[in-house]
């Protein structure tokens, strides 16, 4: 079978010609028809070399078939529709074990979330880690909820999530992001107030901020919220970042990594609902390398999702 491969920092993803996995015990073949391109795909890349072995088929954002079934598992049956979830059972697809930009995975059965009759593929796909992780950040770890004051660094793959989340929630959400093209999306997400900088909300009184971006931004987003508000901390555009000691006192700075199955099944019924609405671009399974290099460039709206065949 074909797969979008890394071999090794500072090479170019590679499409190879690998040999088809067979399940384990506990374990499922998944014929991949969706797979989400995600920044931490880049970063990988940039940083995988202490990785534990190359190549490594990459894609951590995976929907599709189950085609084989492992000795022991229980509760699905070739030909169902699933989703998996990426911070589970089995160390993340895609970093530590093979991933599914590839035409099959292996998953372990308790990481897969059922995909409900109806929903799209591609939604389902970037369902599993740019809304698992963005819904668990802001509804889980955040609490985000009626009456509150949010606000949402970066308005991109799990921004965008994340935001109409809150809005869902009922909390009054507002959005930092420098890009200003895609500010009518957040607008149309129920955003209430947007600007380049979370500079701009220091000394607001926010109840919680959640940081999609990581440029080191969250400094900016402890001098947003009010003493006893929370920041959590999502994404990693850079390695490290500089936080005031002071402005931790009194106010709670938490990272959040991932979600759980629940968490995916919960945002396919947003999504099949129509409650959340994310920007999207699908591409074709060859297109995965030149994708990535879109992800690099900043050129993406939403999420890019690979479908496979029909």
């Amino acid at each position: 079978m074909k797969a979008w491969q890394f071999e090794g920092e500072g090479k170019p993803i590679s499409l190879n010609e690998v040999p088809e996995p067979t399940p384990g015990p506990g374990e499922v073949v998944i014929d991949v028809k969706a797979a989400g391109l995600c920044h931490s795909d880049i970063m990988y890349m940039e940083r995988g070399e202490s990785m534990p072995f190359h190549p490594m088929t990459q894609g951590h954002e995976n929907a599709g078939v189950i085609s084989a079934l492992g000795e022991g598992v229980e509760g699905w049956k070739i030909g169902d529709v699933v989703g998996v979830c990426s911070s589970g059972v089995r160390p993340p697809l895609g970093m530590f074990t093979h991933g599914g930009f590839a035409d099959k995975l292996v998953a372990d059965a308790p990481d897969l979330a059922r995909v409900p009759e109806g929903l799209d593929l591609a939604l389902a796909a970037l369902a599993t880690d740019a809304g698992m992780t963005s819904y668990h950040a802001i509804i889980k770890e955040g609490r985000a909820t009626t009456g509150m004051k949010v606000g949402v660094i970066g308005f991109g793959g799990l921004g965008q999530i994340g935001a109409r989340a809150a809005v869902l929630a009922g909390a009054e959400v507002h959005v930092a992001e420098t890009k200003e093209s895609v500010w009518d999306l957040a607008r149309n997400a129920g955003a209430t107030g947007l600007v380049r900088d979370a500079s701009e909300w220091a000394g607001q009184g926010f109840d919680l901020v959640v940081d999609y971006a990581g440029f080191d931004t969250t400094q900016k987003a402890l001098d947003a919220i009010k003493r006893g508000g929370t920041v959590v901390q999502v994404g990693l555009g850079l390695p490290t970042f500089t936080v005031n000691t002071p402005n931790i006192l009194g106010r709670t700075l938490v990272g959040s990594l991932g979600g759980t199955v629940q968490d995916i099944e919960e945002v396919f019924d947003l999504l099949l609902a129509g409650e959340i609405q994310p920007a999207y671009t699908a591409i074709a399974f060859e297109e995965i390398g030149d994708g990535l290099e879109r992800l690099r460039r900043n050129e993406v709206t939403g999420r890019l999702v690979a479908r496979f065949g029909d």
